[in-house]
């Protein structure tokens, strides 16, 4: 090959691999988009805004207008979207300004999804490192340099996720007793609960009139926001009812969750994405008689799969884990409905009744758990699956029962001491268990300690007074 062809070669070489960089940026899926913007979306969010209803506003509209230029950017692959000038009110923690936040102004001109978000990032002067492809990332010589984003304390308030750093200094510390540490915190903890009540009476108010208004089941919230933020996001429900209240007689009868992400999921609550905005909200009110619809299919698909599992109950996937959307729980059923209908499985109609079984898309093997349900792939092959179901049936009794006592001994265990030691309220961490809530109860009904009285109380695996004057103690905690 002369040395002609071999530079034409390398030239053509290297604008197919601009080309293919320049493909590979573009096709950025709207999930990823949304998570590349997550610092833009908590520094200009509405509902950070409340006591500032014109800048409020304005981030509202601009964010829909966003929205709606990344939505038309992923449909037109011709890349004909007309430039958009938008407006934002950025939250800035340590701005110098008394409001708290500053204005930024824009044109996006860009033609596709990657350089939009990135210019949105650049605009308002925020991280663009987590959107770099490795090759654009400067090297690391020698030892790699670790440095951990270190988030702003409001992130962990509004998000309801626990802050590392204070865990960290939280075990790091020697732990005290449950009574040494209750003189050192009960006054704050009092102090902060008596300052809560105006916001807990007003969350509570504003909860009571929307269930009301609109025939709602119940509203509640996938994570533990405070209660102000609690409020805010009711206040933003209210005034989407007020600004469209036609959208709102689809909710009738429904469960509202305020989530991280806004659908519905397997258990028919409708989800509210917190950091969306109203018109996606509204997007989502008008698709739910079709989510209904699919709600009535999955019902019966369950049904089905009950009868061919001999009347074992199926549980939502989400009742342990993460909130899965409907579409994706009823995709999973059919795919376990068709692989139980041939071969048929030769189970009883009743010979599992009484029991539980919840299907995994990640498992390769069926186990049962230490609460007493089944956790079957939905890949299984049915004779294996019915024979494990039959030789484990009995077990799986035994340890359905111990686990309905363990809750009715530890709800028993949960009133006498809001009775005995005249507590405002008695609850648990998610991750804690019967039987350390058990051991927990029976131990402050034996101290008795008198700082306790009138106080909410958490139990968890860490000492810590909350915003709002919620106390969390350790199920473990010293004597």
């Amino acid at each position: 090959m002369s040395a002609h062809m071999l530079l034409r070669c390398t030239a053509r070489l290297q604008r197919d691999h601009v080309v293919l960089s320049s493909v590979l940026q573009r096709a950025i899926s709207g999930a990823e988009a949304v998570n590349a913007l997550r610092p833009f979306y908590f520094a200009v969010h509405p509902d950070f805004f409340g006591q500032h209803p014109r800048e409020r506003e304005v981030n509202e509209n601009s964010l829909k207008r966003l929205n709606g230029y990344l939505e038309n950017l992923q449909k037109n692959s011709s890349g004909s979207v007309q430039p958009m000038k938008l407006t934002f009110y950025v939250r800035d923690t340590e701005s110098v300004l008394s409001s708290g936040f500053r204005a930024v102004s824009f044109t996006l001109r860009s033609q596709d999804v990657h350089s939009t978000v990135k210019n949105v990032l650049t605009f308002c002067s925020l991280p663009v490192d987590h959107m770099k492809s490795p090759s654009e990332r400067p090297p690391r010589g020698g030892t790699p340099f670790y440095r951990p984003i270190k988030w702003d304390k409001s992130y962990y308030t509004f998000t309801g996720f626990r802050d590392p750093e204070q865990e960290l200094q939280q075990t790091r510390r020697v732990e005290p007793t449950l009574s040494c540490w209750l003189r050192s915190n009960e006054a704050e903890a009092s102090r902060k609960l008596r300052d809560s009540v105006p916001r807990r009476e007003e969350l509570s108010r504003l909860k009571t009139q929307l269930m009301e208004t609109f025939q709602l089941e119940d509203i509640r919230w996938q994570r533990s926001w405070g209660v102000s933020h609690r409020c805010c996001q009711l206040q933003s429900l209210s005034r989407l009812s007020q600004q469209n209240p036609d959208n709102m007689i689809n909710l009738q009868g429904l469960t509202l969750v305020f989530a991280d992400q806004s659908g519905m999921n397997a258990s028919g609550h409708v989800l509210l994405g917190t950091m969306d905005v109203h018109h996606q909200w509204s997007k989502l009110f008008q698709q739910l008689p079709g989510l209904l619809r699919l709600q009535q299919e999955l019902d019966w698909l369950t049904e089905r799969i009950s009868l061919l599992l001999g009347g074992a109950v199926v549980l939502q996937s989400e009742w342990q884990g993460p909130v899965q959307p409907i579409a994706e729980h009823y995709r999973t059923l059919r795919t376990f409905h068709s692989k139980l209908l041939g071969p048929p499985l030769r189970l009883h109609p009743r010979s599992l009744q009484g029991l539980s079984v919840m299907l995994d898309n990640h498992r390769s093997t069926s186990s049962l758990h230490e609460m007493g349900h089944f956790i079957i792939p939905t890949t299984s092959d049915p004779s294996r699956l019915q024979l494990f179901l039959q030789s484990h049936a009995p077990e799986a009794r035994q340890r359905t029962q111990r686990h309905k006592r363990l809750q009715a001994e530890e709800d028993a265990a949960v009133q006498l001491c809001l009775r005995s030691l005249s507590l405002g309220s008695l609850s648990k961490d998610p991750s804690v268990g019967p039987v350390q809530m058990l051991s927990c109860c029976r131990r402050l009904l034996d101290q008795r300690s008198p700082l306790l009285q009138g106080l909410q109380v958490c139990v968890s695996h860490f000492y810590s007074v909350m915003q709002d004057g919620d106390l969390c103690i350790p199920w473990d905690w010293k004597s």
